[in-house]
């Protein structure tokens, strides 16, 4: 390939075999060993990893966004989207649109007894509010702002002003 080649490949080609793996575990029901597949490439406005998890475990809380889509292509295994309240199954081949808003809160649990391998891929949202309905958490972020907090701790807009 010539150099341009070289630099344009390594911009906006990642082979999801060929990314670097972490394993990451919290608690009883959160595992997932993953990477990040946009990282360093020329992506502006997507992201997107890859995630197995282990059989009986989930890779994040429930959640929905206020900003953000999503997508997941589930790649190997089945199991188990949570959506809405509601328990839809799921398996390799399907892929699975998650708008933003609160009525698609949703995340992915593995009820099988083999891996489940998925490719999640979202927009990548300057500004973004997240709410965990489960345990009544909310996310702020912004490039140069984050913050997590549960409801219920507002306070006044004139608090602290003079």
């Amino acid at each position: 390939m010539t150099d341009k080649a070289t630099e344009l490949a390594s911009q906006l080609i990642r082979n999801v075999d060929s990314i670097e793996l972490k394993d990451f575990a919290r608690g009883s029901l959160y595992a997932s060993r993953g990477g990040r597949l946009s990282a360093g490439t020329a992506a502006k406005k997507l992201a997107a990893g890859v995630d197995t998890l282990p059989p009986g475990k989930r890779s994040c809380p429930y959640h929905f966004h206020h900003a953000e889509e999503e997508m997941f292509i589930v790649l190997e295994g089945s199991g188990t989207l949570r959506v809405a309240g509601e328990m839809l199954p799921i398996k390799a081949g399907d892929v699975i649109f998650i708008p933003p808003g609160p009525e698609y809160p949703h995340h992915i649990l593995n009820t099988s007894d083999a891996p489940l391998k998925y490719i999640s891929i979202g927009t990548n949202e300057p500004i973004e509010i997240c709410e965990y309905p489960d345990s009544g958490k909310h996310l702020v972020g912004s490039p140069n702002f984050h913050t997590i907090g549960r409801k219920g701790g507002e306070i006044d807009y004139w608090d602290g002003e003079t």
